[in-house]
């Protein structure tokens, strides 16, 4: 076994995907630590070393991935996006570039690419982006015309909340996250325009309960797609793995015949 093949090898045990995944979550525990000033003033210079000390484990892991997959390393997504995280965590962040070092938390994304359950959610999620722009087009046409009807309505007695389109969009938002929705808008308005919730009740119900609920299953059902396409691809994997060891089998008899 080569040493490329030897090193490829270690790069997918379970154990070195472990380790990354420990020092992933240390990494994200000194960088919180850094936002203290008082665990700064007392261990400042020693949370600065374990935070180098971190960084340079993910620089290594980058050139041994390097080293082991060649060009191909760049034909992965998660690679690349690897990649940049660290890349980023390179650039000095001193001057104008010290909005860099607020950046360095990116770093706890990693995990994503380490994780394999995470790696599927994130990827469901990026296959449901097609269908989710429909429901948004679908959500952006409600919204303007609640928002107009809202303005027309209620705008007089209402100014904060419904006295321009912008204004009534924001709250016709907050309704729907259902966030004080009731005491703090609703019913104030229904106070003087009694027949309120006519307009109100039918908004919540398609925005809340139909919209929202029709990207929550777009989302779910492309998880459930690329967790059985990656089931497939394993099975293809261990099927074609089998079918070689057989047929060097095969071989071997063939020579003793």
């Amino acid at each position: 076994m080569s040493l490329r093949q030897r090193t490829t090898a270690f790069l997918e045990t379970d154990l070195t995907r472990n380790v990354i995944v420990g020092v992933i979550i240390f990494n994200a525990v000194i960088l919180g630590m850094e936002t203290s000033q008082t665990i700064m003033a007392a261990a400042g210079p020693l949370i600065l070393m374990l935070d180098r000390l971190c960084l340079a484990v993910f620089v290594i892991e980058l050139l041994l991935k390097l080293f082991a997959y060649r060009t191909s390393f760049f034909r992965s997504g998660w690679n690349l996006f690897d990649f940049v995280i660290v890349g980023v965590s390179l650039v000095p962040g001193n001057g104008g570039l010290s909005v860099l070092r607020a950046l360095r938390i990116l770093r706890v994304l990693r995990v994503i690419s380490v994780v394999p359950s995470l790696r599927r959610v994130v990827e469901g999620f990026v296959t449901a982006l097609p269908g989710m722009g429909s429901v948004f087009l679908l959500m952006g046409i409600v919204f303007y015309i609640g928002a107009v009807m809202a303005t027309k309505l209620f705008g007089d007695a209402f100014p904060e909340w419904f006295g321009t389109l912008g204004r009534s969009g924001y709250s016709l938002f907050q309704i729907m996250t259902l966030e004080s929705w009731s005491m703090g808008i609703v019913r104030p308005v229904m106070e003087i325009y009694p027949y309120a919730w006519v307009f109100f009740v039918p908004f919540i119900m398609v925005t809340t309960f139909a919209v929202v609920n029709l990207l929550v299953g777009l989302i779910v059902n492309s998880m459930q797609d690329a967790h059985a396409a990656e089931s497939n691809a394993a099975t293809d994997s261990y099927r074609d793995e089998v079918l070689a060891r057989l047929a060097a089998i095969e071989m071997k008899l063939e020579r003793r015949d």
